[in-house]
């Protein structure tokens, strides 16, 4: 089993970086996102070097993300732990904190150094009005490097993190290969939505605000090959 997870994400886009690896959805605001590898892949560069160069944070520094599944969610978890960093599971004092917008009144339980607060928006648009002590993620994401090279060996959570992905996976029936659909109210831990599909190089439809009807066109449409239980 791999222990190092930007190695695995970099595994899962070797083979063809401009395949659609996540397809976003949301079914209440009819928004369709496709990333490719490669396009996913910058994001994630951008988000490690504003961790590791804008804010010089070092592997194993810890970091809150207080964001729902979402393919900008995708790209902040996939740069803090290509940036070495530990993602908190429960409240505490963290070097950096990512939040959506409506999260932004929980920030007295997860003290940080660096705020950035996300409208995960169509097409990436920024957020109208930046909370008090907060930076806007998109704004501040879109002015860093396009590449970054991450620790060869990892952040010290990630072969857990990857052992329970991997368990996941198979208890989830997901298959090497595999176009996955996803109901982010369904499976909201990123070891299920974002981490089990990538050690198992599958690609991901998420679906946020699901209109369970609209499926069964989607499995067509998309050509997904399973549906997450």
């Amino acid at each position: 089993m791999a222990d190092n997870i930007a190695r695995v994400f970099a595994a899962a886009i070797a083979a063809d970086p401009a395949r659609p690896l996540l397809t976003w959805y949301d079914d209440a605001t009819g928004e369709r996102t496709e990333l490719s590898g490669a396009t996913l892949a910058n994001w994630v560069a951008k988000t490690a070097n504003l961790l590791v160069d804008e804010l010089g944070l070092s592997p194993g520094d810890p970091a809150g993300v207080l964001l729902p599944p979402h393919w900008q969610t995708a790209a902040v978890l996939l740069g803090c732990w290509s940036a070495g960093l530990t993602v908190r599971d429960e409240p505490g004092d963290v070097d950096v904190l990512f939040a959506a917008a409506d999260r932004v009144t929980e920030v007295d339980a997860w003290p940080a150094g660096d705020r950035y607060a996300l409208a995960l928006a169509p097409f990436a648009a920024p957020l109208r009005e930046v909370p008090a002590g907060f930076a806007d993620y998109v704004v501040e994401v879109r002015t860093q490097g396009d590449h970054f090279t991450p620790s060869a060996q990892g952040g010290p959570t990630d072969a857990a993190l990857l052992a329970q992905a991997d368990a996941r996976a198979t208890a989830l029936g997901i298959s090497p290969g595999d176009r996955l659909l996803i109901d982010a109210a369904t499976h909201p831990d990123p070891r299920d939505w974002l981490l089990a599909p990538l050690v198992r190089q599958a690609t991901i439809v998420l679906t946020g605000n699901a209109d369970r009807s609209r499926f069964p066109a989607r499995t067509t449409t998309e050509r997904t090959t399973h549906t997450l239980p």
